[in-house]
């Protein structure tokens, strides 16, 4: 929204976060005394897996993201060839079901490394309780219709991050509105929004509850 310029965001639902944690398993061994031609490194299948992520999640069309967060290597010592490498996986998207079809294009990925590797691999699925809360569709529109009439232009989003709101979707249709941030940083000290664009935000959430109430009566 800041680098395009909008100035509100209406939100078409809070996305779905699924974790998945990659185990690669060889054989720890001395760094020095091992030749290379002799190595069974999981470090190597796990680095190119990263670089895989990344490759897989943009070749689908849409909105949804991947991440690799997190990589434990054991024993961890830096003159030891590591046993086991397992890394964190993370995949976000408003369709549960475009994440899994990301995941099994990641795991695939995995097993063809592994086994190039001469390695082995292991995914466990962590639960995050984090399914997709998508906003209702009249309310939306009445955002947007309350945007236009101020004179503000809007955009159709995702929330990529979690949000309380998923709770309250669970027993009534929501809505959000989003601001720009400059520079598009959140969840940061650094997060900063103008006093401009916090009273349009503000100003798009009276009108959308004015609206909504009189359609009530």
């Amino acid at each position: 929204m800041d680098r395009e310029g909008i100035a509100i965001g209406v939100v078409e639902g809070i996305v779905a976060i699924e974790w998945y944690e990659f185990t690669f398993k060889g054989f720890a061994n001395h760094a020095g005394t091992t030749p290379m031609n002799m190595r069974k490194d999981p470090m190597l299948p796990a680095a190119r897996l990263v670089l895989a992520v990344n490759e897989i999640v943009n070749s689908f069309e849409g909105s949804q993201v991947a991440t690799v967060g997190k990589i434990e290597a054991f024993p961890g010592a830096g003159n030891v060839i590591p046993g086991e490498v397992k890394l964190n996986v993370e995949i976000r998207d408003l369709s549960s079901e475009k994440i899994h079809q990301v995941y099994q294009a990641i795991e695939e990925k995995a097993q063809l490394q592994a086994k190039e590797s001469g390695t082995e691999v292991s995914v466990r699925h962590i639960e995050v309780a984090s399914k997709p809360a998508l906003a209702n569709p009249e309310i939306q529109k009445v955002i947007e219709s309350s945007a236009k009439e101020l004179g503000l232009s809007s955009i159709y989003l995702p929330s990529g991050a979690g949000h309380d709101t998923q709770e309250m979707a669970r027993i009534a249709p929501i809505g959000m509105i989003f601001i720009p941030s400059k520079d598009g940083i959140s969840h940061s000290p650094q997060e900063y929004s103008s006093p401009e664009d916090i009273a349009n935000g503000a100003n798009v959430l009276l009108k959308t509850i004015l609206a909504l109430d009189k359609q009530l009566q």
